[in-house]
């Protein structure tokens, strides 16, 4: 049996760590044992223990705290890790250094570009110690593989990339009308939901103008945002809603732990975003049966097809967003079609059984 390390940056929720906790929890229990480190409790501590999984917790404040990684390479040790798995910047640059130090394999997963800011301090030394102490560096996208390799000094020959999974099945869920009876909402009213934290490359505010350019559609536009939403940004939204004069047309639900129930409601997702790494909940939509409109944000030009099993928009667009809204909600015959596409390539090509595989083999490579 081997022993793999896994380890992120945040305390989430979010994407990036949903793909974590999976890809922890999902590795066969037979070949591998799992040692979870992760920096303080929260939505991911929660989760790991509801699977049954107890994370170690090491303080990583700081700009660069040797003392997380001293402690990183003596658990390394102590538990006699085989491989180490990290995600996102943070995480992929103590990781380097701790497998340089212990000369154990590292494998870094990056999950999006917006967690790369242009003005990243000392990208050059961290990348560095990336493409020196990692064994492989692995981008859920090509896009996003395309993007890190022209903004950075990372290391081509050790890149690759492993598209993001989902417990498909966990979405094939009866249409609720749970959320319709607690607003109040009419039978014909078009309920077009968001899944994500508010953030500024969710472009939350391009969505509030697509909604405003339906206002007084014939037919009754309802948008709701499931994301944790907090400070300025947030603030900022309301205060545009409340401009453009959408009352209870746009609703902000806050953090949804359960993204199955949350899209069993939906007649259509949209996804707004103006950088994706992949998307996870673009591929939670479609498996869950949803015809979806999406912005060519990167990600999700790999994963839909358009006109076949999607549709999909230039971003920072809400005159796009809004006629491809009105496109699918006239057309039915075309929206059905779409989502029963869009269904079975979210399970072919999207289950949580094709990303662990594919670990599983980087994994063998290394150890």
């Amino acid at each position: 049996m081997k022993t793999i390390l896994h380890t992120i940056d945040t305390t989430g929720p979010g994407g990036a760590e949903t793909v974590f906790i999976d890809l922890a929890s999902n590795l066969p229990q037979e070949k591998y044992r799992a040692v979870i480190v992760i920096r303080g409790k929260g939505w991911v501590y929660d989760e790991l223990c509801r699977r049954g999984m107890r994370p170690i917790l090491l303080d990583a404040k700081g700009s660069f705290n040797w003392r997380y990684l001293k402690a990183l390479v003596s658990l390394v040790r102590r538990e006699k890790i085989d491989l180490i798995q990290s995600h996102l910047l943070g995480s992929n640059v103590y990781c380097a250094l701790a497998g340089l130090i212990t000369r154990k394999p590292v494998v870094a997963t990056f999950h999006g570009a917006v967690d790369i800011g242009s003005k990243e301090r000392l990208m050059w030394l961290k990348f560095g110690a990336i493409n020196m102490g990692a064994s492989s560096i692995v981008a859920v996208s090509d896009s996003l593989r395309e993007n890190i390799i022209k903004r950075t000094p990372l290391r081509n020959s050790k890149t690759s990339v492993i598209y993001n999974g989902i417990n498909t099945a966990d979405f094939m869920r009866p249409t609720s009308d749970a959320l319709r009876k607690q607003m109040g909402w009419n039978k014909k009213d078009i309920i077009i939901g968001s899944l994500g934290n508010i953030r500024p490359a969710k472009a939350y505010d391009v969505l509030l103008r697509s909604a405003a350019l339906l206002k007084d559609h014939m037919l009754n536009f309802r948008f709701v945002i499931a994301g944790q939403g907090k400070g300025r940004l947030f603030e900022d939204l309301l205060k545009l809603k409340d401009d453009l004069c959408l009352g209870d047309r746009v609703l902000f639900l806050g953090f949804n732990d359960d993204p199955a129930d949350f899209l069993s409601n939906l007649d259509l997702f949209l996804l707004s975003s103006t950088s994706e790494g992949f998307s996870i909940a673009t591929i939670q939509a479609m498996a869950a049966g949803l015809p979806v409109v999406a912005t060519r944000s990167g990600g999700p030009q790999e994963i839909i097809t358009h006109e076949k099993n999607g549709w999909l928009v230039d971003p920072d667009n809400p005159q796009l967003i809004a006629e491809a809204l009105d496109r699918l909600t006239a057309d039915q015959e075309l929206s059905e079609c779409l989502a029963k596409a869009g269904q079975k390539h979210a399970f072919s090509a999207f289950d949580v059984k094709n990303m662990v595989g594919a670990y599983e083999a980087i994994y063998e490579a290394y150890t």
